[in-house]
């Protein structure tokens, strides 16, 4: 069975896996204000794990189209408060974050993956989190929040990205982290056009095989589908979020990082019926 080396647990991925979001920022673009204090980021993350997140991620940096940048000190005040309270709730814990130094205080209190939408590229970022056992995903982005989406373009999107996530997975291995440890992360949304997220979504099986290690897939309430069901509103997208995260699911994704737990869980345990009788 294949496993993932992360901090304190080591996670089966025989099943795909639900990672649930907790945002701590102002401005996120679905959940933005809602969890920014620590105890209502403890609440959330209750009512995740409760509702079948096998991982909760909690980041301190909104990094939606057109985000505004913030300091790395503001960034922490909000994170390691939120890590702090929910670092006792039995599951992994994953610091979203692609600041080194950020990095370096969630691992301090002991966060088991660091989940980087910058494919550890900060300066110092992979030498910081080598010597720990923790798990890391290295997630491909076109650009930066504050204008990745203004023109995206590649020639062709499945090998552009595929060859910088296997790029940085064989910059991890060159600097002693086991594979075991690595995920990869196509990056739906960060600087690419629907019909660039719809490749990689289809590719999911060929950019993991390339890439040697597993998939995590996040398309929770992203404008992607807001864009193929003509919903505006991110807190709409519901049903759209879910068929995402399934049809990732049968494409082989091991992790789902999705806001919606529940209605993701259920359509999960109906997939499992069909495709894992034997559990």
């Amino acid at each position: 069975m294949i496993e993932l080396a992360c901090g304190r647990f080591r996670l089966g991925l025989s099943r795909p896996l639900i990672m649930g979001i907790v945002n701590v920022t102002p401005d996120s673009f679905s959940d933005g204000g809602r969890f920014l204090a620590p105890d209502a980021a403890l609440r959330q993350a209750e009512r995740l794990v409760a509702e079948g997140a096998a991982i909760l991620d909690i980041g301190g940096e909104s990094t939606r189209p057109n985000a505004p940048s913030v300091s790395v000190q503001e960034e922490m005040d909000r994170v390691l408060p939120a890590l702090e309270r929910i670092g006792e709730l039995g599951v992994p814990l994953s610091l979203d974050t692609r600041r080194t130094a950020v990095m370096r205080e969630g691992l301090r209190v002991g966060v088991d993956l660091i989940n980087d939408v910058a494919g550890l590229e900060d300066d110092g970022a992979t030498d910081a989190v080598a010597p720990y056992p923790v798990a890391i995903c290295l997630m491909h982005k076109q650009g930066n929040p504050d204008s990745m989406q203004a023109s995206p373009h590649y020639t062709d999107v499945v090998a552009e990205v595929g060859d910088y996530l296997e790029r940085r997975v064989s910059a991890c291995l060159n600097a002693g982290i086991a594979r075991e440890r690595l995920l990869i992360d196509p990056g739906f949304g960060f600087g690419k056009t629907l019909e660039h997220n719809l490749a990689l979504l289809r590719a999911l099986p060929a950019l993991s095989r390339r890439a040697g290690v597993p998939v995590l897939a996040g398309l929770s309430r992203k404008s992607m589908l807001g864009q193929i069901t003509g919903e505006p509103v991110p807190d709409e997208r519901l049903g759209a979020s879910v068929a995402a995260a399934m049809e990732a699911a049968r494409r082989g994704a091991a992790i789902i990082r999705v806001h919606d737990v529940k209605a993701s869980r259920q359509a999960m345990q109906v997939l499992a019926a069909v495709d894992y009788p034997e559990f």
